[in-house]
């Protein structure tokens, strides 16, 4: 607020909106991510500040020193959560306004030759865009320095990209897979085994559709025999003397029969019980699946990232079991079927083979004997990958993974909720004493904050309309400060707000805290505004220079505007009292949530209902 030129009790109302907000206060007592987030946040828009002052000295080192830092910081927000891709978007607008003024022939600085708008332009894109993504890039090659062993979040990654740490279980745990082995399959994303038992599909199911009452196959989360299937070869049995010792490889088709009931596993065109449009997985007699249905019964080991001809592996193995002849791919989802499946998890043939959610892995070899050769394992070594595959395929996941939280959540909440605190995440509780972490923010600061959007939003629209009518209610000078840096605050505000309404994921209140911080901004610069004293009109000004005969350099003439300068000649008493108005309030506001923001002391059920002022969902209301 002090760089963008505006008076201290300005800058004291946004500070302590800021200071005294029991949202922003949780997120960095708690160190959690978004506290971060907000935290490069405001350095950047800090940054940009100060790079946008040295405009009149262009490509002077401490308007490099100003854009280098924007960039970078700017990389900082990214590579805290992909929401930092909001702050890119904001000064990017910023960005580009300003180098359309610098486009322009008639600028009151002078016209700008294409070769030195072309310097403006390529300074730019190398210090916000090529520079800061270079900056990403070796936060990453930090994180594969530093965590090079195996960890709990080594299931999201492919096995190639586990094969680079030192020691990863699943590589140290695999086992090559024969023909004849009797395997337990196993969802990758739900953990279900892939089971069947002696029950069969009903003949109509609830919407009507018949089915081919087939043996159920279905998805089981626990470990049991009827999960174990032989994995045979699909043209003809290998006698016992040659059967042993023969490798399953990518790309082989195969046939599984189910152990437990002696029945060759099969899928065919029927629809499945809940998804009409795939087809139903069930189980036939060995007679039939080695006569009419031969064809039904023939699958192919498709390895993810798989070389032709390599070792199909229990583990490491992760493989998508396609239908030889409907190229289906083997799938499971989370809803459970009915009563008739003991609610069991549906198992189908999904016509999208693409899918990532079709893969599976083999747990164990239920047969293998105990001192069976290939329990033996030799030390392993760890595989390199090149950075930018590790890199692109981490990305991958992340995005898949981020955009996969859809599930609904007791503390989620909507983006119009925010602005107005309607709702609040319970963090911690504990029972014997009755106290509880809450995360909420200070509700008068809250509404205080967007209020006054609301109030700016207006004021643009009036002034917008006055001019229409060919009425200028404002001087030159505080038009430009009002849009160019308080606009600047308010697209802030509203580039880090809007974008949820987009989101289809789960939201909570902390995903409002960057946008918070720059509705604060938009705050303290809207009361200076309102209550600062009217300071001299610009053509006084230039009129009482040429009295006093002031030669101003023409360096200080293109000089920013300090905030001292801009307050001569203003009387600040209105505002500094306007101020202390509003914190009072506020002040009040954050000391009496504390107890819910830092979890002490435990509060009796009395005042617990009375914080809940908009229906808070908190503990030990009763």
């Amino acid at each position: 607020m002090w760089e963008s030129g505006y008076s201290l009790p300005a800058c004291v109302l946004s500070a302590c909106l800021v200071l005294f907000d029991n949202s922003h206060i949780g997120q960095t007592r708690l160190i959690l991510l978004d506290a971060t987030l907000v935290f490069f946040m405001a350095l950047s828009v800090l940054c940009y500040i100060k790079f946008y002052k040295q405009r009149h000295d262009p490509f002077g080192r401490k308007w490099w020193k100003w854009l280098l830092f924007t960039g970078f910081n700017m990389s900082c927000v990214m590579s805290t959560k992909y929401v930092g891709l909001f702050i890119f978007i904001a000064i990017g607008c910023a960005v580009a306004i300003d180098l359309w003024d610098l486009l322009d022939v008639n600028r009151e600085k002078g016209a700008l030759d294409m070769i030195t708008f072309g310097k403006h332009f390529g300074a730019r894109a190398f210090a916000l865009i090529i520079f800061p993504f270079f900056i990403y890039l070796f936060w990453f090659q930090v994180h594969f320095a530093v965590l090079y062993r195996s960890g709990p979040g080594d299931d999201f990654m492919s096995p190639e990209f586990q094969e680079t740490l030192s020691d990863n279980l699943m590589h140290a745990a695999s086992v090559d897979i024969h023909y004849y082995d009797a395997i337990a399959m196993r969802h990758k994303d739900t953990k279900v085994y892939l089971h069947s038992h002696t029950e069969n599909y009903p003949l109509r199911y609830d919407d009507g559709r018949v089915s081919s009452q087939g043996q159920q196959v279905t998805g089981y989360p626990f470990n049991d025999t009827n999960n174990n299937w032989e994995i045979l070869p699909h043209n003809h049995p290998l006698s016992e003397d040659t059967k042993l010792g023969h490798v399953v490889k990518n790309g082989d088709v195969v046939k599984l029969r189910h152990i437990g009931t002696n029945t060759m596993l099969l899928t065919h065109d029927v629809a499945s019980p809940y998804h009409p449009t795939n087809q139903e997985f069930t189980t036939v007699p060995l007679d039939l699946a080695a006569g009419d249905r031969h064809n039904d019964t023939l699958f192919e080991i498709r390895i993810e990232q798989g070389k032709t001809g390599q070792t199909f592996k229990t583990m490491s193995g992760q493989f998508k079991l396609i239908h030889y002849p409907s190229k289906v791919a083997m799938w499971t989802h989370t809803t459970p079927l009915p009563e008739w499946a003991f609610k069991q998890a549906e198992i189908n043939g999904n016509k999208n083979a693409q899918q990532t959610s079709n893969i599976w892995y083999v747990d164990e070899i239920a047969n293998l004997p105990a001192g069976s050769p290939r329990l033996n394992k030799e030390p392993r070594k760890v595989k390199s990958v090149p950075f930018l595959k590790k890199y692109l395929e981490l990305q991958r996941a992340m995005f898949y993974h981020n955009n996969a939280l859809t599930s609904s959540h007791p503390y989620a909440s909507q983006p119009f909720e925010w602005p107005f605190l309607l709702r609040g995440v319970s963090f911690w509780t504990q029972d014997a004493t009755k106290q509880q972490i809450y995360f909420l923010g200070n509700p008068i600061g809250y509404w205080i904050t967007s209020a006054l959007l609301a109030v700016f939003a207006g004021i643009v629209g009036a002034d917008q309309l006055s001019l229409r009518r060919g009425i200028d209610a404002l001087d030159r000078t505080t038009r430009s400060h009002f849009y160019n840096s308080t606009g600047f605050f308010f697209l802030c505000w509203a580039l880090h707000y809007f974008p949820f309404y987009l989101m289809g994921r789960q939201l909570f209140l902390h995903h409002y805290l960057p946008a918070h911080l720059a509705a604060c901004l938009v705050a303290g610069a809207l009361v200076e505004f309102i209550f600062t004293v009217e300071p001299v009109m610009e053509d006084e000004l230039t009129q009482t220079n040429k009295d006093r005969q002031i030669k101003t350099p023409e360096k200080s003439r293109r000089a920013f505007v300090t905030a001292n300068e801009r307050a001569k000649g203003q009387v600040l008493t209105t505002t500094w009292i306007a101020v202390g108005v509003i914190m009072i309030p506020i002040l009040w506001g954050w000391y009496y949530f504390l107890p819910l923001t830092y979890g002490k002391p435990g509060l009796t059920v009395d005042e617990v209902v009375a914080r809940k002022w908009l229906n808070y969902d908190l503990h030990f209301a009763k």
